[in-house]
């Protein structure tokens, strides 16, 4: 997974990665199954996470926000491991940056992007980060 957000890919390494060796991709964190994180970009610069996108009509979000991805599938429950590290991170953004929402790419990219997906529980990590009700959008939460 290094290689791809380090846009380190060798496309002869899997039938699948000529067709994305293209792609510019970086995220500022990965979480792993086993809930080890990962930083690629520092937080206070651009990573290249959700592509054409926009938020409360606000375009490019790889401009303003933090990208975290998760390793794993829209469809395969995600980890404990990965939602307390997840929760860990998102409460020391929260201390540094004035995050007003978390969403997944399926909110920011929608018909473009999936993820989190279906797998991934939403009112879970509410629960854990304390956080009141979603306002009514697809995923994510209020910050």
């Amino acid at each position: 997974m290094a290689r791809l957000f380090t846009n380190t890919l060798d496309p002869a390494a899997d039938p699948y990665y000529p067709a994305i060796s293209h792609l510019k991709v970086s995220s500022h964190f990965f979480i792993r199954r086993d809930g080890e994180l990962v930083q690629f970009v520092l937080c206070g610069r651009r990573a290249w996470h959700a592509g054409v996108s926009s938020w409360r009509g606000r375009p490019g979000c790889n401009d303003y926000s933090v990208g975290i991805e998760l390793e794993g599938a829209d469809d395969v429950p995600y980890k404990m491991a990965q939602y307390r590290m997840l929760a860990q991170v998102a409460r020391a953004l929260r201390m540094r940056y004035p995050i007003r929402d978390m969403v997944g790419h399926s909110d920011v990219a929608p018909g473009r992007k999936t993820d989190p997906g279906a797998a991934f529980d939403w009112p879970r990590l509410g629960r854990m980060l304390g956080a009141a009700p979603t306002d009514g959008h697809a995923g994510g939460l209020p910050a």
